[in-house]
Parts: C-alpha cells; sequence; structure tokens
C-alpha cells in the first residue's frame, strides 16, 4: 500500500473532489483524496445545488461566482452529464419598497457586466404563472440554475480515479504534523507522508486547522429542505427559496440556524418552509411532502470563500466555502494553477485566509 504522496486533499466533498480531477488533468500520479465518511455523505450531498450567481455580494463575488457558472457547459463534456441546467433565476420580491433595492443591485452588477433584469409584477406572473399573484416584482438572471449534486460529484470522482488519483474513504484524519519539508497526516488506517496539503473539509476545516496552529474561520450553518412528491413540471425556473427537479420533485427551503453539526431537522423550521413555500407558489400546498432533510453549510466568518495558500505553512492550502456547487469548476481549476504552476489566471487574493488577520 502506497503511504507517500505529492498531494494529499482532505476532504472528499465537491470542491475537494474537483480539486482532485483538475489536477488530475496536470498529472497522473501522487494524488490522493482522504474522506473520514464517503463523499456525499456530508455538505455535498444534502443540498438544493444551485449553480447560483444572482443577489451574491459584493459584486465582485457574485463576478467570480459567474466565472465559475461559465465553465459547467464545458466541464459537463469532459466529465459527463451532470444534470446541468440553466434554467434562469427569480429572486421575487413582495413588496413595492424593495424595488429600489433591486434596482441598486442590478445596476452594481451592471458594472461588471452581469446583466439582471428588475421585472413587473406582470413580467413575473408571465414568467412564472405559478406564483403568488400578489407579487410584487422580481430580480431575474439569465446565468442561475441547477445541477444534480450527486451525478456531479460522482462523475468528478469517476474521471479523477481514471486519471489515476487515489481515494481513502471512512478514513478520518486524527492529527497532521509538519516535519521538514514534510506532512505527515495520521488517520484511523495509518500515515502517510506527502509534499502539499490541501485542506477541504468543509465545515471541519477550523478543526483541520487546528492540528497545524493555523485558525480557519469556519461555522456551521444548518438549513433544512422539504422534498415534495413528484409533480408534473410547473415551475419555470430556479427561484430563491426553490426549484423543481428532473423527476418532478419540488426542492423547498432555506434557512439558516446555528446549529452546530446538528443534522435533525424540526418542526418548526418545517412548518416554516412549507408556509413560505406556499405563499411563494400557492398550488404547492396541494402537493404531499414526501421526506425532509438538513444540510450543514460551511460559512467562514465574512461569507466569502477562503481558496489559497497558508502564508504561515509552506506547501499547506485551504479551500472552504458556501456555494461549493456553484464554485467548484472554477476553483478545482484555480488550485491546480497554484499548485503546479505557482499562480493563478484569476486572482484570489480577496479570498486569501490571510484577511482575517
Amino acid at each position: 500500500m502506497n503511504t507517500s504522496y505529492e498531494t494529499i486533499i482532505i476532504g472528499g466533498g465537491v470542491i475537494g473532489n474537483s480539486i482532485a480531477y483538475h489536477l488530475s488533468e496536470r498529472y497522473k500520479e501522487g494524488v490522493l483524496v482522504i474522506d473520514k465518511k464517503y463523499p456525499l455523505s456530508g455538505t455535498s450531498g444534502s443540498t438544493q445545488a444551485w449553480v447560483w450567481v444572482h443577489n451574491k455580494t459584493p459584486s465582485s463575488y457574485a463576478e467570480f461566482s459567474m466565472y465559475s457558472a461559465e465553465l459547467y457547459p464545458y466541464l459537463s463534456k469532459k466529465i459527463g452529464d451532470v444534470e446541468y441546467k440553466r434554467t434562469g433565476g427569480l429572486s421575487p420580491f413582495f413588496n413595492e419598497k424593495d424595488r429600489d433595492k433591486a434596482k441598486r443591485l442590478a445596476e452594481s452588477y451592471r458594472e461588471i457586466g452581469i446583466k439582471i433584469k428588475v421585472l413587473s409584477r406582470e413580467e413575473v406572473i408571465e414568467k412564472e404563472p405559478s406564483i403568488n399573484p400578489n407579487v410584487a416584482g422580481a430580480t431575474f438572471s439569465k446565468i442561475d440554475g441547477n445541477v444534480n449534486p450527486f451525478r456531479l460529484v460522482d462523475m468528478y470522482m469517476r474521471a479523477a480515479k481514471k486519471n489515476g488519483i487515489e481515494y481513502s474513504y471512512y478514513n478520518e484524519v486524527i492529527d497532521i504534523q509538519k516535519k521538514n519539508d514534510q506532512f505527515i497526516v495520521f488517520t484511523k488506517k495509518g500515515e502517510y507522508t506527502c509534499k502539499n496539503v490541501i485542506l477541504a473539509g468543509g465545515t471541519w476545516s477550523r478543526e483541520l486547522g487546528k492540528m497545524l496552529g493555523v485558525h480557519i474561520p469556519v461555522n456551521q450553518v444548518r438549513g433544512q429542505i422539504l422534498v415534495t412528491e413528484p409533480l408534473k413540471p410547473f415551475i419555470n425556473y430556479t427561484i430563491s427559496g426553490m426549484r423543481q427537479a428532473n423527476n418532478g420533485e419540488v426542492l423547498i427551503g432555506y434557512s439558516m440556524e446555528e446549529a452546530g453539526f446538528n443534522r435533525s431537522t424540526t418542526l418548526d423550521v418545517m412548518q416554516e418552509t412549507a408556509n413560505m413555500a406556499m405563499y411563494y407558489i400557492p398550488d404547492l400546498g396541494k402537493a404531499k411532502v414526501v421526506r425532509a432533510f438538513s444540510g450543514i453549510r460551511a460559512v467562514p466568518e465574512d461569507g466569502l470563500p477562503i481558496i489559497g495558500k497558508v502564508p504561515s505553512v509552506e506547501n499547506l492550502y485551504v479551500a472552504t466555502m458556501h456555494s461549493g456547487i456553484t464554485l467548484s469548476p472554477l476553483v478545482g481549476t484555480l488550485m491546480t494553477e497554484l499548485l503546479v504552476d505557482g499562480d493563478t489566471s484569476l486572482s484570489i487574493a480577496p479570498y486569501s485566509i490571510e484577511r482575517f488577520k
């Protein structure tokens, strides 16, 4: 069994797997992905899986997200069908007072080349006839959409393995030490050595960083989602708070709760979520809910991604963020450039861990 590698990626979610796949395009061996459970058992498998640019602030972060969304069609051609759909995104508002805020958002986006339309009540209903007729308006972006997260991560893994990337599942990292020019990664299944370590542990990033004396300010934010029975297609767009999947199920929810690593679902939030859904789309009141689940978001303290080198520890890298589904094609590309070429084609300076000093 090989225990010595060029690079070890800790975390097999959508970000860790994207980095593994993109690295595999540049060199075919010497990379190990370690996951404490199995890919998709964490955040990446418990998400609505929006590919979402719309509404992100500051506008530079929206621009960063846009570049990643633009990579999805090409990514699908390379790794296989991930059920990526560029549906367009609607963010409705029900109070006319919110129109000015929507216009300011659209104007700030226009300056960086992202086109957002501020729709009238009539335009919203024309686009989404099932929406509450009391809607005042909405912002609309053509670039938003969604993807099947299970196919996405699975396709990343299949392509990475085909190119020689190795995986170790159900193998929790217990400690990481730096000795001379090498890292020693201690796990439940044994010890591994490598030159580079990439911390892509998502919600566990803070704990992983502590092993090397590095503070990675990532918090856990729970979100609960309701899933309806399969319904005939009737939701045309990805809407803030819900989307309809290929099989007809409607996924609903956008709660944000401080609950640590507790992935329980709770009756009060499920009721709030159901009420929100019926308010947005009254016909959903007739639908049966078949299940509910929750996921834990990895949210850096300022809400923005943490990507790149950790200056205090040579050859240590971090890639942790909310919106990992949206950002995975771009982050995988840029992290590969950083490791292989020493620089990135798009600046990641705004997302350096150094900003928290």
